[in-house]
């Protein structure tokens, strides 16, 4: 354990001390022992970000319901307790037992997103680990990672013993009880044989050879790790493990209430979706378990929101038995119902009668592109009757408010496609005065926002290059200026310099590890957050390693190229991939998959029914 008098003596300087302090409702305690297998999640964001993430919680609850685990919490120190505890000389320590990180067996670590990288490298520093995997010892923890950003491991690959892919309710307990078995054999023994476990990638057995212009020539496999390394999934998701007893923060997360996970992956098949690719295919849980996780998770934490979580919530085929039934129960009770992740053409039938009474917020929408042109290019497969029908029904069941997601710099986009997300607005006001009824209180509010497309990896618009920053930066100036003429209108748009980085690090390789080291050296942290990213800083890391951002976001990549990924399997060919991707080039749309297999080759892997 850290020295406590010291850690008091630093609390009462820092902003929101209760972020460091552990000890809330829901908190897991455990007997330690010399047999005790010590685990430590860390969330390379402040407390609020990590406590909201449902993933981390749910593997948290998992591996404390092992024999013989106990799974611990650290989130990234903010600024302030960061220089805190180097000038205190004092270690990054978990919540529960205020134990350095360098004192756990398995330091597990949340990849949700790009921009978190730097701070992953702060929290192992702090927590006095080697950053590079290379560099530890057999007294050292096994540093894992997963999550979203896992599919695309090799820029933390120098920094991370073990990643991850795919879903981790089934790959964790037998990580664990591999590391009991073979933990007296040290390190490199592990690594090999949990290379051996389906969905494990160990960096070091894999060797990148480059060509004389950057691009990788081939990926080589060591002998006796896998060529490819498929993901892996909850296959059983309904009886999955799924916490009814979550911790409840003490400060106010980002998003403070209960959320259920009603299912997993998503039919739909946008093209720039990197989650409706990667996540298929579709698992469902059963309507009257969700209720059950509803009514016991609001009893065991005095939250007063339900949240019905998944990539398109519209989509679950009992949502109307759901959301009547919740609604009913908690009626009265002072808890209100959420449905996040709802599509316009979902937003129909029996239940959205019934969510127009349990919401009294705005309703919020992903047209993601102005023009049916552009949609179509996508694969969005929604019609602007669709979306008018929809924010009709909205206003006339009282809404003032809907908020409107699109993207810039899709590929095909042209400054038609901007102007008609203008268009779109301004036709959603005329919508708005015509119904009659509307309540007035408030008047009528639209929120309009929009983020820079980054091509991710394993979509069909993983060969794509990013439009440049100017380019961007062009489009949402001209957009600001076309939607002053629409009264009501408040317009969010997202940093095109982050995104830049986004695109580098979402279609980077190993190579950029230096870039990293250098970025964390120069004192980039929390990029995420808009007080802290700092351009310019990053530009000087990608300087001093003498590489250029533009070699990983400006360039089409060719049919035949090697990935950086390519090692990663998600089921879904690269083939198909590619025919998405000639086929948006064409405009031409490809129908849900519930409308009828369309061969992306998860039945061939065994994922799919």
């Amino acid at each position: 354990m850290i020295d406590i008098k010291k850690l008091d003596s630093i609390l009462p300087n820092v902003q929101k001390p209760a972020r460091y302090t552990g000890g809330e409702l829901g908190e897991i305690k455990k007997d330690i022992d010399e047999n005790t297998l010590r685990f430590v999640f860390c969330f390379p964001d402040v407390y609020e970000v990590g406590m909201s993430h449902m993933g981390t919680s749910i593997l948290y609850h998992l591996a404390n319901s092992l024999d013989g685990v106990y799974a611990e919490r650290c989130f990234s120190p903010w600024p302030d307790m960061e220089s805190a505890l180097k000038e205190a000389d004092m270690p990054l320590f978990s919540l529960e037992t205020k134990t350095p990180l360098s004192g756990f067996h398995i330091v597990g670590i949340n990849l949700s997103y790009e921009m978190c990288y730097t701070n992953v490298l702060a929290m192992l520093d702090l927590g006095r680990i080697p950053l590079y995997s290379k560099d530890r010892d057999d007294t050292a923890p096994v540093v894992i990672a997963g999550g979203g950003c896992a599919y695309n491991p090799e820029p933390l690959a120098d920094f991370i013993d073990l990643f991850v892919i795919g879903e981790g309710e089934e790959v964790l307990p037998e990580l664990i009880a591999l590391y009991k078995k073979s933990k007296a054999a040290g390190r490199q023994a592990f690594l090999r044989k949990a290379a051996g476990i389906p969905g494990v990638y160990v960096p070091a057995l894999y060797d990148i050879v480059y060509k004389s212009d950057g691009a990788i020539k081939e990926i080589v496999a060591a002998e006796g790790a896998p060529k490819t390394v498929q993901k892996r999934i909850a296959a059983d998701f309904d009886k999955s493990f799924f916490p009814v007893s979550p911790i409840v923060p003490y400060l106010a997360a980002v998003h403070d209430r209960v959320t259920l996970e009603v299912m997993r992956g998503c039919t739909r098949g946008c093209r720039f979706c990197q989650a409706g690719f990667v996540y298929r295919p579709v698992r469902e849980r059963d309507a009257e378990r969700l209720i059950w996780q509803a009514k016991e998770s609001i009893k065991n934490t005095g939250h007063e929101e339900v949240s019905l979580a998944s990539l398109s919530t519209g989509d679950y085929s009992d949502i109307a038995r759901l959301v009547c039934t919740l609604s009913d129960d908690f009626k009265g009770s002072g808890v209100s119902l959420a449905v996040p992740s709802l599509r316009i053409d979902s937003y129909e039938g029996e239940y959205a009668g019934r969510l127009k009474q349990v919401r009294n917020t705005g309703l919020t929408f992903a047209p993601e592109a102005g023009t049916q042109r552009l949609r179509d290019i996508i694969n969005k497969n929604l019609s602007d009757d669709d979306i008018y029908a929809a924010v009709k029904d909205a206003f006339e069941s009282g809404t003032n408010g809907v908020k409107l997601y699109f993207m810039m710099g899709l590929p095909g986009e042209t400054m038609d496609d901007i102007a008609g997300i203008a268009e779109m607005a301004a036709c959603i006001r005329r919508i708005y005065y015509e119904v009659p009824k509307v309540r007035r209180g408030g008047g009528f509010r639209l929120t309009v926002s929009v983020s820079c497309f980054v091509p991710k990896p394993h979509t069909p618009f993983q060969w794509e290059a990013q439009d440049s920053i100017a380019t961007l930066m062009e489009k949402q100036n001209f957009l600001k200026n076309v939607l002053r003429a629409v009264k009501g209108v408040k317009f969010n748009w997202h940093d095109a310099k982050v995104s830049r980085l986004e695109a580098v690090f979402a279609r980077g390789d190993r190579r950029l590890s230096c870039v990293l080291v250098a970025a964390y050296r120069l004192g980039c942290r929390f990029d995420s957050w808009k007080e802290y990213f700092d351009y310019e800083k990053w530009l000087g890391a990608f300087a001093g390693a003498d590489m250029l951002p533009a070699f990983y976001a400006d360039r089409v990549r060719g049919k035949n190229e090697a990935l950086p990924w390519d090692m990663i399997g998600t089921g879904v060919t690269k083939d198909y991939l590619w025919k998405e991707r000639t086929a948006a080039y064409e405009k031409k749309t490809t129908p849900d998959c519930r409308q009828g297999c369309t061969n992306c080759g998860l039945k061939k892997a065994g994922l799919c029914q």
